[in-house]
């Protein structure tokens, strides 16, 4: 069934949608490994690897060297959104995450963060991405794999993805 609609005006049909990217928070946005020497050794010892468990880890994480800047640029041309995965053992870190991209990323990020634990469920052309893990490996459109020899930090990924 199809609905002609009074006085409405379609808006300038020609204008081309934004492709869809994706930025995975931890390892990509978050220098997640560089923020672990400011953890104390005996609660990076007590976590045992699970160091996303431990409580308000993420004030304690910096950007990655480029990462603010990039997010900028690309937000220009892309419909950019964080899509990360959070500790399902530790609630507080969905809040920090919050947090963090408030902190350091503002009304760029507003309402564009993403928790999932299913990656592959998100429709997009691009996923920056540091693991194969959480759906990012199902990803349906290109994964873009963060600190691998191709893409090994944001420079690289800019130069391609702004070509």
């Amino acid at each position: 069934m199809i609905f002609k609609l009074k006085n409405m005006e379609v808006k300038n049909k020609s204008k081309k949608c934004k492709k869809i990217l994706y930025v995975d928070l931890n390892g990509v946005l978050v220098d997640f490994d560089g923020g672990l020497k400011n953890i104390d050794k005996n609660i990076l010892k007590k976590h045992n690897g699970n160091f996303d468990n431990i409580p308000d880890i993420l004030s304690k994480m910096k950007p990655m060297p480029g990462a603010v800047e990039a997010f900028k640029k690309l937000s220009k041309k892309f419909d950019i959104y964080i899509l990360s995965t959070a500790s399902w053992d530790n609630p507080l870190f969905w809040s920090d995450s919050v947090e963090w991209v408030k902190k350091y990323l503002g009304e760029l990020a507003y309402k564009r963060l993403i928790i999932t634990h299913h990656k592959e469920l998100n429709k997009g052309d691009y996923l920056i991405d540091d693991r194969l893990k959480n759906g990012s490996e199902k990803f349906a459109g290109e994964l873009i794999l963060f600190s691998s020899e191709r893409f090994p930090d944001w420079k690289s990924v800019l130069k391609y993805l702004l070509k």
